[in-house]
């Protein structure tokens, strides 16, 4: 039987009309502007001054403290400007501009499609190369990933599970990452796997991804005969359903472990990377070249051309819709991700950022929300909730302001997957609300800790 996780989830259409677009590589742009904030943590601090030269793959930011990541230049060319710039969502953020003149990378970063499956036994080294590569979590929380892959005194990883669920309808970059990159995600999860003193590693598929199962298979069959380092790496095909791909979840789903309310993965013993990350830290150890770029789908029903994009970090999102033909005459929204967790893009100005998934185009018609009703109670939301929350309570208590009651009620757990929402009979915007009162609670947290720090 095919497995999945334990609690709620709901079954939105797949949707992935952009499968078979073989990844390709998007033109270098004009301009790029790269985000010094792009990643959980502090931002990073420029290490560049205007009128500097810079070559692809150079350090241009350092992070900002220890929950931060290097930052790259994605491009060979001149820093025009470090000033504020309005992001995806219309925010002033610290970007580094830099204007391209032609293509000429850092030394000793291997820009050859050969295939290292070496693996060194130094795991401070390898550790140092990720953390020097600036690799993030791609999978939507861009944790720096040196500092998930040191769990803190007294914590021990028991097994290392990559996830290629990719569960978002339309999403299909990570499919076509493990297609045609499936050799360099397994030496990556190996390295992963090494430097976290594991003897298991479990890559998720969900099984409506038949070709990505059979070919990471075929990759672990042929790798295990070159190494004894591809032991120990399975995969593991899951049931499709959303939020399948859900850090707590996925585990739930391959180890039957449940995350409490307020841990983290590695309290049950779970480390948790995606494909691309999976790749990355490939790249950054093998072929010591940092995060540059990444893969981008770009699709929906109205778009003139699907496709799945290798797009440099600061690519203005305006270049990759002209490239691909222009905005389409009905496009209602823009979306960056998939359309349950993904966020609206306010400014198509706004620059990739190492996170950046999909450009997802939706008409009025697929936009357009039906008026409210009242709650009747049916307890649909509830139901479908992954996190095992009361979604209709959240939202009384937060539409009243009762703050301490949302903590009490675990407000702070929500994942934000839209689960509620997408089930609601009566289209309560359910997330809508639960949202920002989830915000307010985890700020109070924060100011409670920091309190009691001070103390």
């Amino acid at each position: 039987m095919t497995r999945t996780f334990s609690m709620g989830g709901v079954h939105p259409s797949d949707s992935k009309i952009s499968r078979g677009c073989a990844i390709e590589v998007l033109p270098t742009p004009p301009t790029v502007y790269i985000q010094l904030s792009q990643h959980i943590g502090a931002p990073a601090k420029p290490l560049v001054a205007v009128g500097d030269s810079v070559k692809v793959g150079q350090p241009i930011a350092e992070p900002g403290g220890f929950v931060s990541a290097y930052i790259h230049s994605s491009v060979s060319g001149k820093v025009k400007s470090i000033a504020p710039r309005k992001d995806l969502a219309g925010n002033n953020q610290m970007c580094i501009e830099i204007t391209v003149e032609g293509d000429e990378w850092m030394e000793g970063i291997d820009t050859s499609d050969t295939l290292i499956t070496d693996i060194i036994d130094d795991n401070k080294a390898i550790l140092d190369k990720i953390r020097l590569g600036g690799v993030v979590g791609l999978g939507g929380a861009t944790f720096p990933t040196h500092v998930k892959l040191s769990p803190p005194p007294g914590k021990k990883c028991e097994m290392l599970i990559i996830n290629g669920c990719e569960c978002e309808p339309y999403l299909t970059s990570d499919f076509r990452t493990l297609l045609e990159k499936g050799e360099q995600v397994v030496v990556g999860t190996a390295i992963i796997k090494q430097v976290l003193g594991v003897d298991k590693a479990t890559i998720g598929i969900e099984d409506n991804k038949p070709e990505a199962i059979a070919h990471i298979n075929e990759v672990l069959a042929s790798l295990r005969k070159v190494s004894p380092k591809f032991e120990g790496i399975e995969v593991m095909s899951l049931m499709k359903k959303y939020p399948e791909g859900g850090e707590k979840q996925l585990i739930d789903a391959v180890m039957g472990r449940q995350v409490a309310s307020g841990g983290l993965p590695i309290d049950v013993g779970a480390v948790v990377q995606n494909v691309a990350t999976a790749l990355a830290v490939y790249d950054a150890v093998q072929k010591n070249k940092p995060i540059i770029d990444n893969s981008v789908t770009v699709t929906g029903e109205c778009f003139p051309r699907q496709a799945n994009l290798l797009v440099r970090v600061g690519t203005p999102l305006s270049y990759i819709v002209d490239y691909l033909g222009g905005m389409p005459a009905d496009a209602a929204k823009v979306i960056s991700g998939g359309p349950m967790m993904g966020r609206a893009i306010a400014n198509m100005d706004a620059a990739t950022l190492k996170g950046t998934s999909a450009l997802l185009f939706l008409t009025e018609k697929q936009t357009r929300r039906e008026p409210e009703g009242p709650c009747i109670r049916c307890g649909k939301c509830a139901q479908a909730c992954p996190m095992g929350l009361e979604p209709f309570l959240l939202n009384r208590l937060a539409r009243a302001g009762k703050v301490e009651e949302l903590e009490d009620n675990a407000v702070q757990d929500c994942i934000e997957c839209g689960c509620c929402l997408y089930s609601c009979p009566a289209h309560i915007p359910l997330l809508d609300i639960i949202r920002p009162a989830k915000g307010q609670v985890i700020g109070l947290i924060r100011a409670r800790k920091a309190a009691q720090a001070a103390k």
